[in-house]
């Protein structure tokens, strides 16, 4: 596997757990501050995983 490729393993994955936690943190009905934090951190992690996406895939047709 490729840098690039481990990279976008890492950030989707990054996504994954942050929406895991959040899911677990509304289900437990745990504090609605904490679920917003989550919320914006996948947000975040959601537009950096695009954003690696499209430039490796800009990088390996360049």
């Amino acid at each position: 596997m490729t840098f690039s490729n481990t990279l976008v393993s890492v950030a989707v994955g990054a996504v994954a757990i942050v929406l895991l936690l959040g899911l677990i943190n509304m289900l437990r009905g745990g504090s609605a501050n904490t679920s917003q934090r989550l919320m914006r951190l996948r947000v975040v992690l959601q537009f950096v995983a695009i954003v690696l996406i499209v430039i490796v895939l800009w990088w390996r047709n360049g």
